[in-house]
């Protein structure tokens, strides 16, 4: 997907299309866990959609839960959806800053002449 460090750098196109991918990828993967979330909380504890999409976007984001909730399903959902979220927003985060991240490292590489 990325150019290896010998070769010359992406042109701007490529390097907004990996980004525009890369983008992509993100919201697919953001849209992806907040249904997942969604779901738990409607059908665990049985919130409505609006309070549903609520809770999992506040979870997904890092703020926290805003519903009380009141079974042991929903509590231990919820638990894991925190842990989860967690791991996602850091992973989204990566995927959406790589192409970025490449193409800054791949230019410092080329400034400084390396031989490696």
């Amino acid at each position: 997907m990325f150019e290896h460090r010998r070769q010359p750098l992406a042109s701007r196109p490529i390097f907004y299309r990996r980004l525009a991918r890369s983008f992509g990828w993100g919201m697919v993967l953001i849209a992806g866990s907040l249904a997942i979330g969604m779901v738990g909380y409607r059908h665990l504890a049985q919130l409505s959609w609006p309070d549903a999409f609520l809770n999992a976007a506040m979870i997904l984001s890092g703020m926290g839960p805003v519903a009380e909730l009141h079974t042991r399903a929903a509590k231990i959902f919820a638990g894991c959806y925190a842990l989860y979220s967690g791991i996602a927003l850091i992973s989204t985060a990566g995927v959406m800053a790589a192409p970025v991240l490449h193409r800054l490292l791949h230019r410092f590489h080329l400034e400084t002449g390396s031989k490696d």
